[in-house]
Formats: C-alpha cells, sequence, structure tokens
C-alpha cells in the first residue's frame, strides 16, 4: 500500500485501508527481470471468497483482521486491489502497528500469494516481463516495513522461491544467449557454404 489512510468507522473502531497493489505498474525481481500484475488478477480468489489475512509485518503471530470474520473487505477495481482492515482496540500489537502507520514510520506494504497464470514475454532489450494474469491463492496483505520491493505496493516472496525464481531467470537468460550464438554461427556456416 503506497498510501494509508486511516479513519474510524461506525463503532468508532480505527480502519487503515487503501490500495495494496496496483495494476500494470513494472515491479523490478532483479536487473533484467520485471513483473507486473494484469487487471483482474484477483477476480477468481476474491470470487471464491477464500480467507485473507491482514498480517503486520508478514508476522503470522500477529493477525490484524481477515476477511472471513469481516474485519477485513477487499476488492479490485481498474487501479488494482483495495482493502481496508478494521483494528481491535483490544489488540496491542495491532494498535501498535495502527500508531506506526499514523505518523507514517510504515507507509508501504507487500503480500503473499501464488501465481496460477502468468505470460512471459522479452522486450526489445532483453528484459524478461512476467504479466501476472491470475493470483491464486492471495494468503495474506501486510503493512510492512521493508516490501519485497522498495518503490511501491507489492507483494512478498518467500526466499527459497524468489531464489528459485532467480535461478531459473539466470537459466533462461543464458539459453537466449546459447541460442543467438548457434543462429549466428549457423548463418555464418550459410555463408561459407554458399
Amino acid at each position: 500500500m503506497q498510501s494509508f489512510s486511516i479513519r474510524e468507522n461506525e463503532k468508532g473502531n480505527p480502519v487503515i485501508e487503501g490500495y495494496f497493489a496496483k495494476f500494470d505498474e513494472y515491479y523490478e525481481v532483479c536487473p533484467g527481470w520485471k513483473e507486473k500484475i494484469s487487471p483482474g488478477a484477483f477476480t477468481k480468489y476474491l470470487q471464491s471468497g477464500g480467507e485473507i489475512k491482514v498480517l503486520w509485518n508478514h508476522n503470522t503471530d500477529i493477525v490484524m483482521g481477515c476477511r472471513s470474520n469481516g474485519t477485513a473487505i477487499f476488492k479490485e477495481d481498474d487501479i488494482g486491489l483495495w482493502g481496508s482492515v478494521e483494528i481491535n482496540r483490544e489488540d496491542t500489537e495491532s494498535m501498535n502497528g495502527l500508531a506506526r502507520v499514523k505518523r507514517r514510520d510504515v507507509t508501504k506494504c507487500s503480500f503473499g500469494f501464488d501465481i496460477e497464470t502468468k505470460e512471459e514475454t522479452i522486450d526489445e532489450d532483453g528484459t524478461w516481463i512476467d504479466d501476472i494474469k491470475t493470483i491464486y491463492p492471495l494468503y495474506e496483505v501486510s503493512p510492512c516495513t521493508f516490501p519485497a520491493y522498495e518503490s511501491t505496493e507489492i507483494y512478498a516472496r518467500n526466499k527459497e522461491e524468489h531464489k528459485s525464481a532467480v535461478e531459473e531467470f539466470k537459466k533462461r537468460k543464458f539459453e537466449r544467449w546459447r541460442d543467438s550464438v548457434e543462429d549466428k554461427l549457423k548463418k555464418m556456416r550459410g555463408k561459407n557454404n554458399a
């Protein structure tokens, strides 16, 4: 969430709300590899009614709210994934998180999910682009001190998944380079045989 807003609901409880992800913004995973989330990527999971937790800093011990009991609400629009969470005044850790957001010590977020479908392309400068089409499931969203990507509101990757993805990217980059060298060699052989 790039910019949290805070308000009180009709019960007098504080609410944190805003966009947890925005569509069609490119996020650099590492040099030469970018990702973006396409409009509609959250539709399938939101329609399924599946659970989504709001955690503090991806800490499963600090649950600020959840979809199943109505303390967290999510919707998808043409901008991205919007959400709100009603903070429990009796939960000291959540109230501490609210104070950090209120003072703008924490202004970003991440979220944890699996990719069900994506399209992979390579742009003109050789950058690998993952266009995420379907996110399923969406496990959690988190106001986050250090999000996976600093640029804006993005999601969390566990370290093993990220390491594996980087290795796969390097392998594909090497394969593209090898294929281009083989093509050049074939063309050179063709000229020499002509």
